[in-house]
């Protein structure tokens, strides 16, 4: 019997949420490390921020750099290279609005992932690192279920 149409894995993936600075970068990330060659990612926000350092830092304690990464707008991506993707991971509230407004016309699939801003959390930089651990161990485990093949990847 064959899958269902939202099981097969995309070819292009693009991760969304409010400022491109904490979430979707570091879901971008993670995929990308999964899937270096098989898939195409790319993050955007629906307004333009500034990279966080403490999402820098998580990212690092996997051996991942996401310090180069340049914050940019769905507009900017749409201008530079176009919305090419099947798949938009929305991560934010008003990435998903804004996701739903620009594939009215598109085939690219759309899927809600609530998460967590961790930028207005409190406390000392530990409290606040942790915070940022626990929005990539929650997008870590999305990930891996959404596009494990066959399970191989769970874990």
């Amino acid at each position: 019997m064959a899958a269902p149409p939202r099981a097969r894995t995309p070819q292009a993936v693009l991760f969304a949420c409010g400022q491109n600075s904490v979430r979707s970068p570091m879901a971008a990330s993670l995929l990308q490390q999964m899937f270096p060659q098989a898939l195409y990612v790319k993050s955007a926000g629906v307004k333009k921020g500034e990279l966080d350092p403490f999402a820098v830092a998580v990212m690092a304690e996997l051996g991942q750099d996401i310090s180069r990464h340049k914050p940019m707008t769905f507009e900017e991506l749409e201008d530079w290279e176009g919305l090419n993707f099947d798949l938009i991971i929305t991560l934010s509230p008003e990435a998903h609005h804004k996701a739903l407004d620009l594939t009215r016309t598109d085939a690219a699939e759309v899927e809600y992932w609530p998460t967590v801003d961790p930028t207005g959390t409190e406390g000392n930089r530990d409290q606040k690192l942790a915070a940022y651990r626990e929005v990539c161990d929650g997008l870590l485990l999305r990930i891996r279920k959404r596009f494990a093949k066959g399970g191989a990847a769970s874990g």
